[in-house]
């Protein structure tokens, strides 16, 4: 039983994320789908444009560099819409 940090004595719901073995589940099941998904590139043949495009795990490395790329962008952007603390208090 969790008691909540509200007061009152209610219980703090529960989902299913706050349990360590599901995010371990989540986590593994997450790499297990992209090794298949670069598996397929073995079986598949791709008609691309660029021959570059053809290598085995392109997509899978383009995907990655672009999904870290906007976080580090992210980062950087933050710096420049972020707010004092107690800019609405006033």
């Amino acid at each position: 039983m969790t008691v909540s940090r509200h007061g009152g004595g209610a219980r703090e719901r529960s989902y299913w994320l706050d349990d360590p073995a599901n995010v371990t589940k989540l986590y593994r099941g997450v790499w297990v789908a992209g090794l298949l998904l670069v598996a397929a590139d073995f079986v598949l043949h791709r008609h691309d444009d660029l021959a570059f495009a053809e290598t085995i795990g392109f997509y899978a490395l383009y995907g990655f560099v672009a999904c870290v790329s906007l976080v580090l962008a992210a980062k950087l952007l933050r710096r420049c819409v972020k707010r004092p603390e107690d800019y609405y208090d006033h």
